[in-house]
């Protein structure tokens, strides 16, 4: 469903600062690609999802994307949605009109199903705030706490576990489709997965590699780890994924490092990854691998 506030090309201004809506992926970048580069680590998943869009064409049909222009007409924040997806934002602080950049935005959406968000905790809060304050009867409610690591200093376990990595291959393409669906269901995402596009997802990171194993010494997968598409001059780890039998044995651990040393042999400025930070395990076990924590981020869920 499509509103006249959130056609492509539509505008919603505030007294603070204006908010350019468009469908086009060229239209974004262009408007917003420096701000993006600027800080090429805290808007990683900005720069990662539309390099995804732009090579492989995932989620370009029903795709919104919004630059909020602020004093002077400089682009101080932007926001992407990708339905089924939540929402995403990068809004300016508090003391730069964060939050009359989130009212806007609802503004700018009105009609249209906002029922999540995804972003820095101070984004996602003041849309919180704001869509509370447009929904007295609704409910705003923080699913997840995350965190932003960046790698430092490499620091591989020792020793590894037996076995060795492998990059994913085609023949492996249901097993990661399987494991990419199960992985989703621990992180309990509000937006399910469904077979095809865990297929679809699968056959993306197969395509340039993105996907590396861990093998046991009998040659049989125990562990993945997925790294994004490189941009900016970042790469981010994501998936990491060990079935719960197999956990416990050093396989998430060996596997991450790997595909972290080749990133950086590969000349990546900066690897992320993010965590939950409800799973001290994987907190712990990046920051021994070398993760600094960078930002806190945060999901929330929208219900009338």
């Amino acid at each position: 469903m499509t509103t006249s506030r959130a056609r492509a090309g539509s505008r919603a201004r505030t007294g603070t600062g204006e908010w350019a809506l468009t469908a086009e992926l060229d239209a974004f970048e262009e408007r917003a690609g420096e701000l993006l580069r600027s800080e090429p680590t805290l808007n990683t998943v900005a720069l990662t999802v539309t390099a995804r869009m732009r090579v492989s064409g995932w989620a370009a049909d029903g795709a919104r994307f919004g630059v909020w222009a602020g004093p002077g007409g400089r682009a101080d924040g932007y926001f992407f949605w990708t339905p089924p997806h939540f929402l995403y934002v990068g809004l300016p602080g508090p003391e730069e009109g964060g939050a009359q950049a989130a009212g806007a935005l609802l503004d700018a959406l009105a009609g249209l199903p906002v029922d999540g968000v995804n972003g820095t905790e101070e984004a996602t809060a003041a849309l919180a705030d704001a869509w509370r304050s447009r929904h007295p009867g609704g409910r705003a409610e923080r699913r997840m706490r995350q965190r932003l690591f960046r790698l430092g200093d490499l620091t591989p376990p020792d020793p590894l576990p037996e076995g060795r990595p492998r990059i994913a291959g085609a023949s492996d393409r249901a097993l990661l489709a399987d494991w990419h669906l199960d992985f989703e269901a621990d992180a309990h995402t509000s937006d399910p997965e469904t077979r095809a596009r865990a297929e679809a997802w699968a056959d993306d990171r197969i395509g340039y590699g993105g996907v590396t194993l861990w093998e046991d010494a009998a040659g049989t997968p125990v562990s993945m780890a997925g790294v994004s598409r490189r941009s900016a001059g970042t790469v981010r780890v994501a998936p990491v994924y060990t079935p719960p039998p197999l956990r416990g044995r050093g396989y998430a651990g060996a596997v991450t490092a790997e595909v972290s040393r080749v990133e950086l042999a590969a000349g990546v400025e900066e690897v992320l990854l993010f965590t939950d930070r409800a799973n001290a395990t994987s907190n712990a076990l990046y920051q021994r691998l070398g993760y600094r924590p960078v930002r806190d981020f945060a999901v929330w869920e929208f219900m009338v």
